[in-house]
């Protein structure tokens, strides 16, 4: 009763537009009145939930998303991913994914690869006669990427809530965000076959290898940057929140001395669009704890557990469950809130079947990453439609496409548990 009282409440709020961390406080805040608890223990659960390095890395990946994007960095990865792949029919639309792949290594976020790598290629697509809402349904699809392939905020967020290894979990998503990049690239292609856009002229092999070449050097600076920050990660030079200033140091010395596409006087409008970004994240972070306490101290776990238990005693139909609870509760919750929830609730159940944490972390975080395209609070889907200059009806229909293909990638990740760990094991 409780648990549709709260998902009831959290709906309502989320109708009247309230702002989904301030939604998430209420309920916390106000079912603790209601069971006679003092404020100030969900206060301090906030406090506490903000009081932490790891949780650092948050606004400083977003920060080095932010000056990267200004600095030129993603026009120069699209320019790489076309010359790979750009020859293909239907390539041009497999380059916008190969470019969020690039983009995912640098940003963490996927509004921010969704808007990076949308402003640029969605004309581009839209030029060679893709439709624009197929063109903007496959910028969002793939701009979940950025929260799939490392670094990752929805990771580092479901590390420190699990108590897990934040470079492993890195790792464990490598290979998964190869295979939706893969998946979306291959419908590209095949769709346009199939539908008859995106004509192409022949390259030789010399001719191919001389633009990719060039784009490459071009690059090469930006490419540098996932490699610092990964490799020092992996290499135990730095932790995934040294790394973080190391990207935020490194992206300035680019586009301020190197690429200079960021002039000084922007720096501050940067600088305050990151502010305001890490800010509401961080929000949303604070009160989900305040929830997750409330929901602990109300045996909601407990309660939860018992009913799956009670359900099935398999693993396999577990992992379905969790599937479609999460797919439905990504299209209303926002990710980092939904892990910070949910993960306590449903990690332990799953240690119980015999699932690995890293495994079952990275179902969690594609689960819910697909939910980043998914109306009604498809973030991604916003961020294309007011780039492509469409309605957000207007991209229902290509998008089922897309939700086609991610659906079959998140029960291959979900049931071939190597995908997730073959390279951290």
């Amino acid at each position: 009763m409780l648990i549709a009282q709260i998902i009831i409440g959290l709906l309502v709020l989320l109708a009247c537009t309230v702002p989904v961390g301030i939604a998430i406080g209420v309920l916390s805040f106000a079912g603790l009145a209601a069971r006679g608890i003092p404020a100030i223990s969900a206060i301090q659960t906030v406090f506490e939930s903000l009081d932490s390095f790891s949780l650092m890395a948050v606004p400083f990946y977003i920060l080095a998303g932010s000056i990267m994007q200004a600095g030129g960095i993603s026009q120069r990865l699209v320019n790489l991913a076309n010359a790979l792949i750009g020859w293909l029919k239907g390539g041009l639309g497999g380059a916008a994914v190969l470019t969020s792949m690039f983009f995912a290594t640098i940003s963490g976020s996927s509004s921010a690869t969704t808007a990076a790598v949308g402003s640029t290629t969605i004309p581009a697509m839209v030029a060679k006669g893709y439709p624009r809402n197929y063109a903007a349904a496959m910028v969002a699809a793939s701009g979940e990427l950025g929260v799939i392939i490392p670094p990752s905020l929805p990771i580092i967020i479901y590390g420190l809530v699990m108590n897990q290894s934040i470079a492993t979990l890195f790792i464990a998503g490598i290979l998964p965000g190869i295979l939706i990049g893969g998946s979306l690239i291959a419908t590209s292609i095949v769709t346009a076959y199939v539908r008859g856009f995106d004509n192409v002229t022949r390259l030789s092999l010399s001719d191919w290898a001389r633009g990719v070449a060039v784009a490459a050097w071009e690059a090469i600076l930006a490419l540098m940057m996932p490699i610092i920050i990964l490799g020092g990660i992996y290499s135990g030079a730095f932790t995934p929140t040294e790394a973080a200033v190391v990207a935020v140091a490194y992206g300035l010395v680019v586009s301020l001395f190197v690429y200079r596409q960021l002039r000084w006087r922007y720096l501050g409008t940067v600088f305050v669009q990151a502010a305001l970004v890490s800010a509401g994240i961080l929000l949303i972070v604070a009160f989900a704890s305040a929830l997750g306490f409330f929901l602990t101290i109300s045996q909601i776990p407990q309660q939860i557990g018992a009913w799956i238990g009670s359900l099935t005693s398999s693993p396999l139909v577990f992992l379905l469950i969790v599937n479609v609870l999460l797919f439905i509760t990504g299209m209303f919750m926002e990710t980092l809130a939904a892990i910070i929830i949910l993960a306590p609730i449903l990690g332990p159940i799953a240690t119980s079947y015999g699932i690995d944490p890293i495994h079952f972390g990275m179902v969690m975080v594609v689960n819910l990453a697909v939910g980043m395209v998914t109306p009604p609070v498809g973030v991604n889907l916003f961020i294309v439609c007011e780039v492509a200059g469409i309605r957000l009806d207007q991209i229902i229909r290509p998008l089922l496409l897309f939700l086609g293909v991610l659906i079959v990638d998140i029960l291959i990740v979900a049931y071939v548990p190597a995908l997730s760990l073959a390279l951290v094991r």
